[in-house]
């Protein structure tokens, strides 16, 4: 009897997921003449066995399509919300899959899918994943599926940009997403040649960023970009949470409740001081006298066709995933380094992380061309 695998799209949404979907499903049932099903709403739709057949025609004009076909959802089945509380629901998952006769199951995400995926791993399943982000946050793999595309947008709306911030002689700051690591707004920033990039791994001062501007403005340059990620913050604010993380520890220590980890207390200290944007613009035109302004690109970067760099790395990614059902590997996430595609183990990257080296080459390159970041 021909194998039976499933598939699902985990997380948020991102460009090429479909071509991702292709590429596995095509590779797995014309080459290897394998059975495909995908699980509707991520790991949601696995609980619930909201199951679609991938065959026939299923996985035609998708490659160029936005989005994901089979939908997705944020939800992971060890801690699934119900009644206020978190129930892990991993032994229902695995049920699902029996059910189904399943030989394995592809899980297409993030930071969070991969965990979760590992934890089907250690739950006796056969798994693999592949890497999806348009943050470029996963470890162990060199670019992330959605990224190019992401970093594309970004890079094409901060061109657009050019043109009202020198007619109105302004700063014009763009958000672009990166909660945790600056990937895509240094690859967007380093592109469109914005003249201050700030990141999540580099604390910035207010003071050096009008400094800059007002050497600008001396020199007569009539405008100044700023791409900042969401998560960058000014060394005042890092030093803040420094100063919480070490008062946690210290009651930790005395016995009182706190989170257990470094890693999510700073997670939390960072999401309960977002959105700092707007007060970045309305200091550095105090400061500077030069009218501000604000643009979020937002989920804008997740939409629409993907590039033709997605395509081809969705495709690549997918195929090596299709080989390595078919040779019975599991328990792998299908990476991309050094232009190949690699299969690592899961467990080297749940718990990882994956900040901008500040030796890259794309901080060096930016550096010399004279982009400030801050510090």
């Amino acid at each position: 009897m021909a194998k039976k695998i499933g598939i699902l799209t985990a997380g948020s949404d991102a460009p090429g997921l479909n071509a991702t979907i292709r590429g596995f499903g095509k590779a797995l049932q014309g080459y290897y003449g394998m059975g495909l099903i995908g699980f509707r709403d991520g790991f949601q739709g696995l609980l619930q066995n909201k199951v679609v057949d991938l065959g026939g025609n299923a996985l035609s004009n998708i490659l160029t399509a936005g989005g994901t076909v089979l939908g997705t959802s944020r939800d992971v089945p060890y801690a699934i919300e119900e009644d206020g509380n978190l129930v892990d629901k991993t032994d229902l998952a695995v049920e699902v899959y029996q059910e189904n006769k399943l030989d394995a199951l592809v899980c297409i995400g993030g930071q969070e899918t991969q965990k979760a995926a590992l934890r089907l791993a250690e739950a006796g399943l056969n798994i693999l994943t592949l890497p999806k982000s348009a943050h470029n946050d996963v470890p162990k793999t060199d670019v992330t599926i959605g990224f190019d595309t992401a970093r594309m947008i970004a890079t094409e709306a901060i061109d657009r940009l050019h043109s009202t911030a020198n007619s109105n002689h302004r700063i014009i700051i763009v958000e672009i997403m990166g909660r945790e690591v600056g990937w895509l707004t240094l690859g967007a920033g380093l592109a469109s040649g914005s003249d201050v990039i700030l990141l999540p791994e580099i604390p910035y001062s207010i003071e050096k960023i009008s400094e800059a501007i007002l050497d600008r403005s001396k020199a007569g340059k009539r405008f100044s970009i700023i791409a900042v990620a969401e998560g960058a913050h000014s060394t005042e604010l890092v030093a803040f949470f420094e100063r919480s993380l070490k008062l946690d520890r210290k009651n930790q220590a005395e016995g009182e409740e706190g989170l257990k980890s470094k890693k999510e207390r700073l997670m939390a200290l960072r999401k309960q001081y977002s959105g700092q944007t707007l007060l970045l613009a309305n200091q550095l035109e105090e400061i500077t006298g030069i009218e501000s302004r604000i643009t979020i690109l937002g989920y804008l970067l997740r939409g629409g066709t993907p590039s033709s760099g997605d395509r081809i790395l969705a495709t690549c990614l997918g195929t090596e995933a299709a080989e390595s059902v078919a040779a019975g590997e599991f328990g792998k996430m299908i990476a991309s380094a050094g232009g190949q595609a690699v299969r690592v183990d899961l467990a080297e990257v749940v718990g990882q992380d994956k900040p901008v080296p500040m030796d890259h080459p794309w901080i060096t390159s930016a550096r010399l061309v004279g982009t400030v970041f801050g510090d």
